[in-house]
């Protein structure tokens, strides 16, 4: 009898792992701060307190390095900039290039003026525009020549009055007298006549033979070196008048002197004595401005008893030095000067600067 096996047992369900009873939560009263985080204000107040800890930071847990302080950039400065030619000193110094070529050329063309000043041909335009506006200089002959401008009389009138020139030769004749113990006059043309303009006496012993504002003749004595050298009117009109005898050294011969001229034009100094006052004698060279013209003529003038030969051939380098460096300083041609012989022999000729003629408003007239 076949005996049926028994029935498998029924497995048990998994019973549920029981629930752990639920935490009450609290919830936190107003104004409570959240647990675990410390009050940044505590914190702050704690003497161990570091300023670079984070508040959430751990308890042991290293503080994050702090950032490198960088060093404030500082910001370059704008490179001043280069003035373009044509603007601030350059442009001044051209125009003054301009206007020596204008008082020296004038009336010229502009293209004359460029060549002379160096200057471009639109910078000569927009400078000439802004002197013919001034009424520093004029467009005349129907358009094709430029001069100077009538309000140069008012500068003319100016250095006169203030005494440029005097005020500029002084430090030169300071050092002539101080080196050679000799009193030093500057004379210029006025007119007819020469004027002294300065003097410098270097003992207040030594006889001093004129003063400032004294006028004097032209064809006798020193100022002789001033008519050389002024214009050919001016000369015809002074050797066309009966010349007055002032010692019996005085040359009134106009035929003499019209010679004579032409020799101390070629020579370029002068050496004379007892002329216009017995007993004095002098030492005498030109002085010339930056259109090469000799507006004064420099004096070396003593006794004749202390210029005996061949004290005044001795002292003439030192003359014409003294001249040549006031000629420079007023812009004149600064050539090389020649020094005469100091041994009694011949001395050389002195060729002076080309002649330029002078107009009426130029400022080489300034001192006539």
């Amino acid at each position: 009898m076949t005996r049926k096996a028994p029935p498998a047992p029924k497995r048990r369900a998994a019973t549920p792992a029981a629930k752990a009873p639920a935490a009450k939560v609290k919830a936190p009263a107003r104004g409570a701060r959240p647990a675990g985080k410390p009050d940044a204000a505590k914190r702050a107040a704690r003497p161990d307190a570091r300023p670079d800890a984070r508040p959430d930071a751990r308890p042991g847990a290293r503080p994050a390095a702090a950032a490198p302080l960088r060093a404030p950039v500082k910001q370059a400065k704008p490179a001043p900039e280069t003035p373009a030619r044509g603007a601030g000193m350059a442009g001044v110094e051209q125009a003054f290039d301009l206007l020596d070529a204008l008082a020296r050329l004038g009336p010229a063309s502009q293209a004359a003026l460029e060549r002379a000043s160096g200057c471009s041909q639109p910078l000569t335009e927009r400078l000439l525009a802004v002197l013919e506006a001034r009424g520093l200089a004029v467009h005349g002959q129907a358009g094709q020549s430029w001069q100077l401008g009538p309000r140069w009389n008012v500068f003319q009138r100016a250095a006169q009055s203030q005494g440029a020139l005097a005020a500029a030769s002084m430090p030169y004749l300071e050092a002539l007298g101080k080196a050679t113990g000799e009193n030093i006059y500057l004379r210029v043309r006025n007119g007819m006549e020469a004027e002294t303009i300065a003097v410098y006496q270097a003992d207040p012993t030594l006889r001093v033979y004129t003063e400032n504002g004294k006028r004097g003749p032209l064809h006798a004595g020193p100022s002789r070196l001033l008519l050389a050298h002024a214009p050919e009117a001016v000369q015809t009109q002074v050797l066309s008048q009966r010349l007055p005898r002032f010692t019996p050294a005085t040359r009134t011969d106009p035929t003499w002197i019209a010679a004579d001229l032409h020799r101390l034009r070629q020579r370029g100094y002068m050496i004379t004595a007892d002329e216009v006052n017995a007993g004095a004698a002098s030492v005498s060279a030109p002085v010339r401005d930056a259109s090469g013209q000799v507006i004064a003529v420099l004096i070396l003038s003593a006794p004749s008893m202390r210029l005996k030969p061949p004290r005044p051939r001795q002292l003439l380098p030192q003359v014409m030095e003294a001249a040549a460096q006031l000629s420079r300083a007023l812009g004149g041609p600064a050539g090389v000067v020649a020094v005469p012989a100091a041994n009694g022999g011949p001395l050389p000729d002195q060729r002076p600067a080309a002649s330029v003629p002078t107009s009426p408003a130029s400022p080489a007239a300034w001192m006539r």
